[in-house]
């Protein structure tokens, strides 16, 4: 039946791009002619972690093994759980890219192997687009400005023209990387994520503000300088050398204050100026960082003296999931994209701006 028909539309989406393994299923509801009228339902969203002992981090290989291991569980758990069989799937979704190689090369082979077992369509995603698509559908956020954070991306984006267009970016490494190896360095625990660790810790820091590298140069920022600083900061710390501008020794928990103090501003004041740019009063985090509660106070503060507001999901949706991709590949899916076996690809390298976004006007 043409997919166009259909009342109701079923994808299972597989996300593998990185140390979290997740497969869920989308429900899509309405006459696509009238796109008012279409809803979206989350039926399942199963996830598995690869946790690296402290003071590591995730090896491709490792990861890629982890998702071989548990890509059958979480997939049955994910069917299961949305009381479903596959012959009510419609289309199999999986992350073409951006990621690490070998993981996503796992799961696109698993993604691939029940296409074929079970005779669906298959949709690759664009793992970024998945972000802001599944951060659209459950904010309602309806022409946001959308600051894109994770281990592996840092992006600010808006829509114009059937594009998700960036308009600045890291220059170097993802603000998320940043943070995940400042807990290398400090061998804080990967369980259930560094970055929320850091996180933690730094909720008790503050009694002073280190001074570390600004970075911002026009719409774009850099965050390995400020890496390589607050590195030699707690090397300087455990030597028994670290003291603060008041002659006081300073602790992790200020390093760590200090580091989402500095990279959380640099963030803000490149998404200020393009909300400016584009006119919109509309954030949206997406991304495993943007589960950060400080990212979003502070990007709430500067909303509102603008007259706007943020948008932001928890960790459900904003950590790597397969319901994401379940529905940006079922939204691509029902304007009659496919991807062929033959072409069903990945790529460590995938642009947001490279997607056409043919199911916004």
């Amino acid at each position: 039946m043409d997919i166009t028909k259909k009342r109701r539309r079923i994808a299972l989406g597989c996300e593998g791009s990185a140390n979290k393994l997740g497969v869920g299923v989308i429900l899509h509801e309405g006459d696509l002619s009238d796109p008012s009228s279409c809803t979206s339902t989350v039926l399942s969203n199963v996830r598995h972690t690869f946790v690296s002992p402290p003071g590591t981090g995730f090896l491709p290989k490792d990861t890629a093994h982890h998702h071989r291991s548990w890509f059958v569980r979480v997939a049955q758990q994910a069917l299961t759980d949305a009381g479903l069989s596959p012959h009510e799937i419609d289309c199999i979704c999986y992350t073409r890219g951006p990621g690490m190689g070998a993981p996503l090369t796992s799961v696109a082979i698993a993604a691939r192997t029940l296409a074929l077992l079970w005779n669906k369509p298959l949709v690759g995603v664009n793992h970024c687009v998945g972000h802001i698509e599944m951060g659209r559908a459950i904010t309602g956020a309806s022409h946001p400005v959308v600051l894109y954070v994770s281990g592996g991306n840092t992006q600010v984006i808006a829509y114009a023209e059937q594009r998700y267009r960036i308009f600045g970016e890291t220059l170097d490494i993802a603000v998320g990387n940043c943070l995940d190896r400042f807990a290398r360095a400090l061998e804080i625990s990967n369980d259930p994520a560094p970055g929320y660790n850091i996180e933690q810790l730094a909720k008790k820091g503050g009694r002073v503000l280190l001074d570390l590298p600004y970075a911002v140069k026009g719409m774009d920022c850099s965050f390995s300088g400020i890496l390589t600083r607050v590195e030699e900061l707690a090397a300087q710390m455990k030597a028994g050398q670290g003291k603060g501008p008041d002659g006081e020794p300073y602790t992790a928990a200020d390093l760590c204050f200090s580091l989402q103090e500095t990279v959380f501003a640099m963030l803000v004041e490149i998404t200020e100026r393009a909300m400016a740019h584009v006119g919109s009063s509309q954030v949206l985090i997406v991304g495993g960082v943007g589960c950060n509660e400080r990212l979003q106070e502070m990007m709430g503060a500067m909303a509102a003296d603008r007259g706007g507001s943020v948008y932001a999901t928890d960790e459900r949706f904003c950590i790597d999931n397969g319901i994401m991709i379940a529905h940006a590949g079922l939204l691509a899916y029902e304007t009659g994209f496919e991807t062929p076996i033959e072409e069903s690809t990945c790529t460590q390298r995938f642009r947001t701006d490279e997607v056409l976004v043919k199911w916004r006007k």
